[in-house]
């Protein structure tokens, strides 16, 4: 017997969960459905642990540094790294428990566990329970991608999700890829312990950075004695012992390297290979990701795509913010695009890079004319008072229209600081009203009025 709903969510991601709950207080029955762990990649495996995780690393690596500031810590520092996964899953677990919580009281909602497939463009089947709706919702996230590398399928590899599992230290952790998540759980083991060499196929790191970002990233990463290894063309692996032979083609260094744990880092892919798509004839793209419209419809009428398996973003914020422009465009009468959104994205090292709008190459291929202000974070008296000097920022202005583009800040409060250009950009107001503003000292954003005072043609 079909059981007919207003609305079907299939995932419990950032997306699914808040809209059910716009869609139950305007009144509609909605069935959420989840095969797994209720608040995605985020809250399990994602952000929240690994996010953790860092804050661990830092009392770890501050701890070292006790003597800079003065103070004398008796003895080594030791990490408990059954401790620190504990701590890292009490609180996920907590988050989760909370959003469990808040489904299961919610009016209207039913949630549905286990593996959904479309049967038509109105019905999805979950074990026993064949669901009808008018309007479904795909909110299923993304998984790591494994890379097609000789021998791999011969080694017990990690992703980021299963490292989250692990309760002893790695004696040499190899890890394959050079962008965000492989750096910050580069810099984590390594301020744990652990051996740390990563492996970057392209010339830099975080290749969709500014080189001056991807160098200075590097050096941060390079002074804490984490081995970073670039143009690594052809890597292979093979068992050795209890260990991990894995070769590697570059044009400096050894040629193989012997590893206890191997953390694949090289990109994600989304979940959408078992939802039977083609029965709803929902159209994906040759990645794999749901193709959709600017307010996230998809090909088919009454289907919506958000968060990571539509390729419009690969971040909670986004994920979060596909759930507002639906609700808005179907709730509100209040017209939301996804192209209204403007990128913006952090690097969680330590110190962190904070990311809004274009960088300096994407800037330059405008062919716009452009001013550009720099900043060391050694003449930042916040960093300086801290003593974590490293990094720096920069602004990127459109010359004719006085608007910012982008900004890259780098060092600490980055992830913060960026907020201050970041909403600048969306009230499309001028750089000189940022520039003008009156800030509190001593912070990192009360320097960015005095970049944008130093702002310098460029040559295109």
């Amino acid at each position: 017997m079909t059981k007919q709903f207003d609305a079907i969510i299939i995932g419990a991601g950032q997306a699914g969960p808040p809209l059910a709950g716009r869609l139950t207080a305007a009144g509609m029955t909605v069935a959420l459905v989840e095969r797994k762990l209720i608040g995605g990649t985020c809250v399990n495996t994602g952000c929240t642990p690994t996010k953790t995780l860092v804050a661990s690393a830092y009392a770890a690596h501050l701890a070292r540094r006790a003597a800079s500031y003065g103070v004398t810590i008796a003895g080594d520092v030791a990490v408990d790294i059954k401790a620190v996964k504990a701590r890292k899953d009490a609180v996920s677990g907590k988050s989760r428990s909370n959003l469990e919580s808040w489904l299961e009281g919610m009016e209207r909602c039913t949630i549905f566990r286990g593996q959904a497939r479309f049967e038509s463009p109105h019905e999805v089947r979950v074990g026993d329970d064949l669901l009808s709706a008018d309007r479904i919702f795909i909110n299923v996230g993304g998984r790591a991608l494994v890379p097609d590398m000789p021998g791999v399928g011969e080694i017990d590899y990690l992703t980021n999700t299963s490292i989250l599992d692990l309760e002893t230290l790695p004696r040499h952790l190899v890890i394959v890829g050079g962008s965000y998540v492989a750096l910050e759980f580069a810099q984590m083991y390594r301020r744990f312990g652990s051996d740390v060499t990563v492996l970057e196929r392209k010339p830099h790191l975080i290749a969709r950075e500014d080189e001056d970002v991807s160098a200075a990233v590097r050096d941060i990463l390079e002074a804490e004695g984490i081995h970073v290894r670039l143009n690594a063309e052809c890597i292979s692996f093979s068992p050795q012992g209890t260990d991990i032979a894995v070769g590697i083609d570059c044009r400096s260094g050894d040629r193989e390297l012997l590893a206890s744990h191997v953390l694949l880092a090289v990109g994600r892919q989304p979940n959408t290979n078992d939802l039977g798509l083609d029965q709803a004839g929902v159209e994906t793209d040759k990645r794999g990701y749901i193709t959709v419209d600017d307010q996230l419809r998809t090909n088919v009428p009454g289907i919506w795509a958000l968060g990571d398996c539509n390729g419009k973003g690969a971040f909670t914020h986004t994920s979060y913010n596909d759930f507002e422009i639906v609700a808005a465009n179907l709730l509100d009468d209040d017209p939301r695009r996804v192209s209204d959104r403007l990128p913006a994205y952090a690097l969680y090292i330590d110190p962190p890079l904070g990311r809004v709008g274009l960088s300096e190459a994407e800037a330059r291929k405008t062919g716009k004319r452009l001013l550009i202000g720099t900043r060391p974070m050694s003449r930042v008296s916040r960093a300086v008072e801290r003593g974590e000097t490293q990094g720096f920022m920069k602004i990127i202005v459109d010359a004719d229209t006085r608007e910012i583009l982008g900004a890259s800040i780098l060092g600490i409060s980055g992830d913060e600081a960026i907020h201050c250009i970041l909403d600048i950009m969306y009230a499309r107001a001028p750089y000189t009203t940022l520039q003008r503003a009156v800030h509190i000292h001593p912070t990192v954003s009360e320097l960015i009025p005095t970049v944008l005072g130093e702002l310098k043609p460029v040559d295109q």
